[in-house]
């Protein structure tokens, strides 16, 4: 008798406990934290709470990728001589600013000196041709004036014409070629009065890079400075596949550079159509308008690309997201007749956040009312709510 009364006071002690809450029920609230706060008019006016209905409006989802700023090569001229030579001067250092056809480099060169030379050699040619020529024009002028005073023959005139006529063919030849050693030496950069070779910059910008060094020999192509137009640079940064495959030549897209803040614009000017092989992603090259020139050439960025084709969803102001209990998290809103309100959280997935809104993928739905502005004040009426471990 006895023990059947000791199994009949377990069992009565079980059923007074209840049953234990589905699992569900327990990860929705965490223990401590209360499920709703109630404000008063006075509460809310003073922490700036307000809220609204939310509805679906059509959106993109979007990908950050990092991206890298570089020279413009369409706005950028690399000097390098067309005759070897050995540099005598460099007038320009890193980070100075040229001016179009400013000389920079100057080289001695063998290959100019004979250029040079050439050039007198034509031109004292192009004299004596050009004495010729007033020699027989002369002769054929006296001709002339000997047929007419019956003191000359016409085979003399005819003569004299056909020898005026030689030397101007050859003033002419003269005349091309010293417009052709002028041409030459104007290709090789040489100055005809000194014969050295004078590289001057044939855009305006500023010097990125260096590699001319007094008393160095310059072989024919190689680089003695870099000058670009910082106002025009170029971003490049890698996309996955379906990234890439969203992106064309002339779409603008937005990047961010850390130490400026706030959204820029490019402009795609080319997709790869092959994967890097060091990274698997599609290199993507955009221009980017730097008119007041903060932006410089090997800063890193941040390029925000869309992911996915726009669709209808729910988004919300950033700041109506909250962190609780480390979940994200907005207040839905209950209204009361007495210009109070009721707030309930709701933990919510979120997406990207473009333009000051952050997309929910879950957690709302259109019509729910939430709060919008001053959810930190709510959130604040939530922590002072929260139940002492153990309470």
């Amino acid at each position: 008798m006895r023990g059947f009364l000791f199994l009949l006071a377990l069992t009565a002690g079980a059923g007074c406990g209840g049953a234990a809450p589905p699992e569900e029920t327990k990860a929705a609230t965490p223990a401590g934290t209360p499920s709703d706060v109630t404000m008063s008019a006075d509460q809310i006016a003073h922490g700036g709470v307000r809220w609204s209905a939310v509805s679906q409006t059509s959106t993109a989802d979007f990908v950050e990728l990092p991206g890298r700023l570089v020279v413009d090569e369409d706005h950028t001229a690399r000097l390098s001589p067309s005759v070897r030579g050995r540099v005598t001067d460099v007038k320009a250092n890193l980070g100075d600013t040229v001016s179009r056809h400013q000389v920079l480099v100057i080289l001695q060169s063998e290959d100019a000196s004979a250029r040079r030379a050439d050039l007198a050699k034509a031109t004292a040619e192009l004299t004596e041709r050009q004495a010729a020529l007033n020699y027989a024009r002369a002769a054929r002028e006296r001709a002339e004036r000997l047929l007419a005073l019956k003191a000359g023959s016409a085979q003399d005139v005819e003569r004299a014409r056909i020898d005026e006529a030689t030397a101007q063919a050859g003033l002419s030849q003269a005349e091309a070629a010293v417009a052709h050693v002028r041409t030459a030496l104007s290709v090789l950069e040489v100055d005809a009065a000194t014969g050295l070779v004078e590289l001057a910059s044939p855009i305006g910008g500023v010097i990125v890079a260096r590699d001319a060094v007094v008393g160095s020999v310059v072989e024919v192509g190689a680089s003695t400075l870099v000058v670009t137009d910082p106002s025009f640079l170029w971003l490049e940064f890698g996309a996955p596949d379906a990234v890439a495959a969203r992106l064309r030549p002339g779409q603008r897209i937005e990047f961010r550079a850390s130490e400026l803040g706030g959204m820029l614009d490019a402009r795609i000017l080319r997709v790869s159509g092959v994967l890097d092989p060091a990274t698997r992603l599609i290199t993507v090259r955009a221009a980017v308008a730097n008119p007041s020139r903060k932006l410089r050439p090997e800063m890193f960025v941040t390029v925000r690309a869309e992911k996915a084709a726009p669709a209808p969803a729910i988004t919300v102001p950033h700041d109506a997201v909250q962190l609780l209990d480390e979940r994200s998290v907005v207040f839905v809103v209950q209204p009361d007749s007495q210009s109070g309100a009721k707030f309930t959280r709701r933990d919510v997935e979120t997406g990207t956040t473009s333009e000051g809104r952050t997309h929910i993928v879950t957690g709302l739905k259109a019509g729910d009312v939430v709060v919008t502005d001053g959810a930190f004040a709510v959130k604040s009426m939530f922590s002072r709510a929260k139940m002492p471990a153990g309470g």
